[in-house]
Order: structure tokens, then C-alpha cells, then sequence
């Protein structure tokens, strides 16, 4: 009878070749184990089904003919080693890479990556690209990157070219400094690496809804030319419209929307644009707009003026 329950027991698992007592419900584990000895593999066949599939072998280190004999079949082909050098910056056959069309090796080293952080990776190119998106909104992907002094006007100017450009049937996203900050850059701080990493992001976020077809337009204080300098980089094909809303300290901190020139001045904001932070006004900006008599001009006079910026340069058609 105990032989029989003995039998009809389920068999214990082991685990990393340690195999736990089971004798009896109430037995509690050893503390002295022995681990099993193993079945010769030739009592196995290969269609599976023995204990190397529950588990209760240990895992063995064989080489490739090895483990041929101990299916019961052909020794494999040797696996020859990759070269981890090519597989990082090597030239390499497109073969190995689906959905990858390559044209011959220096293609490949072209779109390798030579960033350690994002090493091995290509450009994947769609069917449908830039100029079939432009055509099926007819107008034409940019990014109109709105820059100056908090107060100045930047996001008040965005959503109204961005509602005007909605009522002319065109097709348009704002990117507010403040919103993105909400979200995608919210670990970002103000210290100047945070705000250049700040705007490397939006800059290539802008690109991509360039890229879609998108008047992409970009709200942002970037105090530092060269990070501007940086995201017109990124669309070499003229579509980046810089514009600088040129109104003065005395004008912004007057007016002040959000009070942070008063916390700033009081010393509760540190590194602030235009008090203890400085502004680099751009050198060749495509739409200059300044205040008339110490007055900003109205919203939709300055979305006017890039709307038919805009329109010369042929953005809102085909």
C-alpha cells in the first residue's frame, strides 16, 4: 500500500538542482539534502516527455554535437560567433534585418548608430512619406518657433495663430513650454543643462509633426541661441520660422500674467530669464514683432504677420 501511494505521488520539482523533501504533508524540509542523481538521457527519447522536460535534470553544458546525440539525431551544423564589433559598427547584410532595404554596406554604416547609448539601430523608411502627407492636407510641414521674454506674449501669439490657422482649414499643433513641462519634461528643472535638454526634446518632437505635415508652432522662452540654433538645424529645408517677439524687460515684468517677476525680484525663483538669467535675442530671425509705443500689439495683429509670412512661402498650399 505505501509502495503504491509512494508511486502515485507527484514527483518533486527541482530547482536549480536542489530537490525539496516531500515525503509527507507534515514533514517539514531538511536542512540535509542530497540532489538526485540523473537518468542516463539515452532512456529518453526524443519526442520528449521525461524528466529533462519536468525540469528534474540539471542543465548541462554541451557542445553542439552533444546535443544531437542526445536528441537521437544528426550532430547540427557548428554555430559560428558574431563579431561584436560589426554588430555595433561593422558593415552588415541588410539580409539579417527584415523590413530593412539597404543599398550595399556603406548604407548600412550611414544609418548605423555611433551613440554608445543607442548602438545597432537603422532608419526604417515607410511608403508614405513627407510630401504624400503635405498633399493630402495641402500645405506644408514647419515649425514656427515662437521665442521670448516670459510675458512677452509667446503663448497667448500660439493659440491664436493656431486658431486661425484651424478657421483657414490648415492643420496645426501648439507645443507650449509650460504644458510639455506637465508631461514629457517634467523632470526637467530650470538649471541651463535642464533647459538645453529641454529644448533639445521639443525640437525633435517639432520635427516629427513637421514631418507629418503639421504647422508645428513652438511657444518656448529658449533663452539660449545655440539650443535654437541646434532645432533649425534639424530641418535643413528652410521650414523652421523663427519668431521673436521683441518686447522689453520693463514691458513684461509690468505686465506679468503669472507673477513670477515678483517672486523672482522677492528672490523665491532663482536662475530667471531676464532678472538673474540671461536672454540671447536672435541674430536672423525670420518674423521680428515689437511693441509700439511700449504697447505689445494685439494677438491677431501678430498672428496676422505670420499667417502671411506663412503664405508667401508657400506653407498653406500644395
Amino acid at each position: 500500500m505505501e509502495a503504491a501511494a509512494a508511486a502515485a505521488a507527484p514527483r518533486p520539482r527541482a530547482t536549480g538542482g536542489l530537490t525539496a523533501s516531500t515525503a509527507g504533508p507534515h514533514r517539514a524540509c531538511s536542512s540535509s539534502w542530497r540532489p538526485r542523481q540523473p537518468r542516463a538521457a539515452s532512456s529518453f527519447s526524443s519526442s520528449g516527455g521525461g524528466p529533462a522536460d519536468l525540469g528534474l535534470l540539471p542543465r548541462l553544458r554541451h557542445s553542439p554535437s552533444s546535443a544531437g546525440r542526445i536528441a537521437g539525431g544528426a550532430p547540427p551544423p557548428p554555430v559560428r560567433a558574431r563579431d561584436s564589433r560589426a554588430e555595433c559598427a561593422g558593415p552588415r547584410s541588410s539580409a539579417g534585418h527584415v523590413g530593412v532595404n539597404l543599398e550595399g554596406e556603406n548604407r548600412a554604416l550611414e544609418m548605423s548608430s555611433t551613440v554608445p547609448k543607442s548602438s545597432n539601430i537603422f532608419w526604417h523608411d515607410c511608403p508614405v512619406g513627407k510630401t504624400d502627407r503635405q498633399n493630402l492636407l495641402k500645405q506644408k510641414g514647419c515649425v514656427v518657433w515662437i521665442t521670448g521674454l516670459s510675458g512677452s506674449g509667446k503663448s497667448t501669439l500660439a493659440c491664436t495663430l493656431g486658431r486661425e490657422l484651424h478657421t483657414r482649414g490648415k492643420l496645426a499643433y501648439v507645443l507650449d513650454g509650460d504644458n510639455l513641462r506637465h508631461g514629457l519634461n517634467k523632470d526637467l528643472g530650470f538649471a541651463a543643462e535642464d533647459r538645453a535638454e529641454n529644448i533639445r526634446r521639443v525640437g525633435e518632437v517639432a520635427k516629427l509633426f513637421a514631418d507629418a505635415g503639421l504647422v508645428c508652432i513652438a511657444s518656448f522662452i529658449s533663452p539660449y541661441r545655440r539650443d535654437r540654433e541646434s532645432c533649425r538645424a534639424l530641418l535643413s529645408d528652410g521650414s523652421f520660422i523663427e519668431v521673436f517677439l521683441n518686447m522689453s524687460l520693463e514691458l513684461c515684468e509690468a505686465r506679468d500674467p503669472k507673477g513670477l517677476y515678483k517672486l523672482a525680484r522677492a528672490g523665491k525663483i532663482k536662475g530667471f530669464t531676464g532678472i538673474d538669467d540671461p536672454y540671447e535675442a536672435p541674430l536672423n530671425c525670420e518674423i521680428e514683432i515689437k511693441e509700439v509705443d511700449g504697447v505689445c500689439p494685439s494677438p491677431s495683429d501678430m498672428a496676422t504677420q505670420v499667417i502671411t509670412y506663412l503664405e508667401e512661402k508657400g506653407f498653406l498650399h500644395e
